[in-house]
């Protein structure tokens, strides 16, 4: 592989590894998220289907 092969390849493998990297960072460094909160069970949903149209 001649020089200019060598630096492509370099900067695309380095680009993607440090992509991956900062994805990873960002999803692993969320604050931890309250579960309790966000369920809800299915008595709790409000579909729309039992409001009488009058």
């Amino acid at each position: 592989m001649n020089p200019a092969g060598w630096v492509v390849m370099l900067l695309s493998i380095g680009f993607v590894l440090s992509l991956a990297s900062f994805c990873l960072y960002r999803v692993l460094r969320l604050p931890p998220v309250e579960v309790e909160e966000h369920l809800k069970g299915q008595l709790d949903i409000e579909t729309g289907d039992r409001i009488d149209a009058d």
